[in-house]
């Protein structure tokens, strides 16, 4: 097989591993918001739905969740599943999969904060969406930050699971290129993919953080 035609098909594996982590991100970090204000409810039945769900993503392998999003259709409903359907699969049990995590690192972050500082808003006249909006939310960012930036980068690695329903991204097409040419050298450029792609993600994460430091 020709380099050229080795690294067109690594080159579109990669773009699909680009693609998971965007859709991912865009998705799961919003979502991972609303999970928390489900969490942290008042209503007992809602709470306690949220933190099974919680419990499950982040108790349950990532490479299971996705099998059960892509096969549960079929095995549950026996519905047709198209090819289609495997990428979206993936998006859907990455999305939840991080929403979890996510969720979690608000939810500590939103309650680190002192209660005098809701005290102090409820007194100058704020509603509870003005305070957490506009005090809460830019504090509990910056004190996330670290943490979100450790999920972001495993993210990047945990992009290769998608190869367990079949779908082409980085990892499975450099495995396949190794396996058909018998040589290491896919595997290698696959590797070295994955470690400047989260060389970007930290050196893009830690400039964020600077910019949002108190100390800066």
């Amino acid at each position: 097989m020709a380099w050229s035609v080795i690294l067109t098909k690594l080159g579109e594996g990669m773009l699909v591993s680009i693609e998971i982590f965007a859709l991912t991100l865009l998705l799961s970090l919003p979502l991972g918001l609303i999970v928390t204000f489900g969490r942290m409810s008042g209503n007992f039945l809602l709470r306690n739905l949220v933190k099974l769900y919680i419990t499950i993503m982040r108790g349950t392998p990532l490479m299971l969740q996705l099998m059960a999003v892509y096969y549960g259709p079929y095995l549950l409903f026996h519905l047709n599943i198209s090819g289609e359907y495997r990428f979206v699969a993936v998006i859907i049990g990455f999305v939840l999969n991080y929403a979890a995590y996510f969720a979690e690192i608000y939810r500590a972050g939103i309650e680190s904060m002192p209660v005098g500082q809701y005290e102090a808003a409820k007194l100058l006249g704020y509603s509870k969406a003005q305070t957490f909006g506009r005090i809460i939310l830019p504090q509990v960012i910056r004190r996330i930050l670290p943490p979100v930036t450790n999920e972001v980068i495993t993210l990047v690695k945990d992009t290769s699971l998608a190869q367990v329903i079949s779908v082409s991204e980085m990892f499975l097409a450099a495995s396949a290129i190794a396996s058909k040419e018998t040589s290491f050298l896919p595997l290698l450029a696959a590797g070295i993919f994955y470690y400047v792609f989260n060389y970007i993600v930290a050196f893009v994460m830690e400039r964020i953080e600077k910019k949002l430091s108190y100390y800066r």
